[in-house]
């Protein structure tokens, strides 16, 4: 199933539910520790509610061919709507997803009905990432230590996990090839930090309790900036939400495109 869509100078993976429900189409966009199989537990809750789901696989994720060309995530965000015919939104994205998802926000307001931001990064924010983790990763994948590296990983984002967490190290050990592969082909969005106060659509954050301190740092203070923003401080989730509530995040979708102005 799913299809493989053209973008700049590359393809990638990308399915759709193919649902017709009342509401806008709901685009999901995966973290960096995982690729869109993270939303397998959240896609129930959502079909249950009628809602048509488009996710797709980022760049040497999941079934996605790694880049062999410079490329920017927006404009593969872009390339996946146009491609499904999409002109306009609920957009859901996680980590990473979530970085990607407040750049078309603001780049281009009219395709988001509402936004949905999961444990999200953003670009222009000093201080989300930790230099020690990222020196550990650096001597781990030097090392060519791929468990070492899926423990540590787990360490850091995983804190809310069973033990052992199957399900998370299962993630990450497909997602982290794909830090490697697409180093020195993407391209960084613009600064998006000091123009949260932009966004005009309804926007809801989930923040995860037990994720790590920087990335709850930069969570507060995203939806302090973002007008009218809905904060979920949630206390069982740390940067896998969507395997940790899957229940949770899908009442989160559906509440927001509740929310989402007809039209």
């Amino acid at each position: 199933m799913g299809d493989m869509v053209r973008v700049e100078g590359g393809e990638v993976w990308a399915d759709d539910t193919g649902a017709d429900g009342s509401g806008p189409p709901v685009v999901l966009l995966h973290p960096g520790v995982g690729d869109s199989r993270v939303w397998d537990p959240v896609l129930p809750g959502l079909a249950a509610a009628g809602h048509r789901v488009i996710r797709y696989d980022a760049r040497g994720f999941g079934r996605s061919p790694a880049p062999t060309a410079g490329y920017a995530q927006l404009d593969d965000l872009r390339a996946v709507l146009d491609h499904f015919e999409l002109p306009r939104v609920v957009l859901v994205g996680s980590s990473l997803g979530g970085r990607t998802a407040i750049d078309l926000a603001l780049g281009d307001p009219g395709r988001v009905a509402a936004l949905g931001l999961l444990v999200p990064g953003v670009n222009g924010y000093e201080g989300l990432e930790s230099a020690e983790v990222n020196d550990e990763i650096v001597r781990l994948a030097t090392a060519q230590d791929l468990d070492g590296l899926v423990a540590f990983a787990l360490r850091i984002w995983g804190a809310a996990g069973p033990d052992p967490d199957t399900e998370a190290e299962t993630k990450l050990r497909a997602a982290i090839p794909a830090w490697f592969t697409t180093y020195g082909h993407q391209r960084a969005g613009e600064p998006a930090f000091d123009r949260l106060g932009e966004l005009a659509m309804p926007c809801t954050l989930l923040l995860g309790e037990k994720d790590q301190p920087e990335v709850i740092r930069c969570n507060e203070a995203m939806a302090a900036r973002i007008p009218g923003c809905r904060l979920v401080r949630h206390p069982d989730c740390d940067h896998f939400p969507t395997l940790r509530a899957p229940r949770d995040v899908a009442g989160l979708v559906t509440e927001l495109c509740e929310r989402a102005p007809a039209g």
